[in-house]
């Protein structure tokens, strides 16, 4: 298992750094849509579409919904973003109880839509924003930080979590996870908010928005994951798919950026940090 990961981690590295780093904004806008579209046809199987045809169906709607929304303001899908996983944090809280609201099938491929759709949106406004901090104004360098805000949670959270994580966070949804987890998680996302901020060269005041910042971006991405995990519980399945061998499926991948994208991009724009950009 552990070969099979890290030969497909050596395969996807690279497209995945292309993509990201090396594209114009239409071809980042298109390499991140196609990456969401599979992510959407994960999330047809989640939902209980389970015939190949109606998953192919979902993702392409999905995907018509990215190009519906080019001539939409992104600060209007990324305040609907966050009102969603306001939502979220209420169903992921109370799961099982209120799963019969939301289990029908619809109303799961709906949520998709709300999760995908505004992730996509979030980071290709990164991308093309004018962008501002400190004496750093590359928006590349942007989107990494976001990025690396979600694994260095991550890496907390796990450290934090085999040392003292004795309190379960959510063992209705995911029980490996812990609450000593989620605060490991925000102490490094916090310590590297410091070091970005002082690599930056920005002033107290900067600094200290950066932090609260990233500390709400970690914290909403743990949301992302748990609300996968609920979708996926409520299915009965343990991977989004078997997309990637010794990996899961993309959404296995993406689940805690699609709630810390949108939500970064909102928080950084309201402050001045970032504001919309052309294609």
């Amino acid at each position: 298992m552990l070969k099979t990961r890290i030969i497909t981690a050596l395969i996807l590295a690279p497209i995945a750094i292309g993509g990201i780093f090396f594209l114009p904004p239409l071809g980042f806008a298109l390499f991140t849509g196609a990456i969401i579209s599979i992510g959407a046809w994960e999330w047809a199987n989640m939902s209980g579409i389970g015939h190949p045809a109606g998953r192919i169906g979902y993702a392409l709607l999905t995907a018509l919904s990215l190009y519906g929304l080019l001539n939409v303001p992104f600060v209007a899908v990324l305040w609907l973003a966050l009102f969603w996983w306001g939502i979220c944090f209420l169903l992921v809280r109370s799961y099982p109880a209120g799963s019969d609201k939301w289990g029908s099938l619809p109303v799961r491929a709906v949520m998709g839509l709300f999760v995908l759709v505004p992730a996509w949106v979030g980071l290709n406004h990164l991308r093309t924003g004018g962008f501002q901090f400190g004496d750093s104004s590359n928006n590349l360098l942007l989107i990494l930080y976001v990025f690396c805000v979600v694994w260095v949670a991550d890496i907390g959270a796990y450290f934090a979590g085999r040392a003292f994580g004795k309190a379960k966070l959510a063992p209705r949804v995911s029980p490996g996870k812990s609450w000593a987890g989620v605060w490991g998680g925000l102490v490094a996302v916090g310590a590297f908010a410091l070091v970005v901020s002082f690599l930056a060269s920005a002033g107290a005041g900067q600094t200290l928005l950066l932090i609260v910042a990233s500390l709400a971006t970690g914290l909403v991405s743990v949301l992302g994951d748990l609300l996968e995990s609920m979708l996926k519980r409520h299915r009965g399945i343990k991977d989004s798919s078997q997309l990637l061998p010794g990996h899961g499926g993309i959404m296995d991948r993406i689940d805690s950026l699609t709630a810390a994208i949108p939500v970064f991009a909102l928080i950084i724009t309201q402050l001045g940090w970032l504001t919309t950009g052309h294609w």
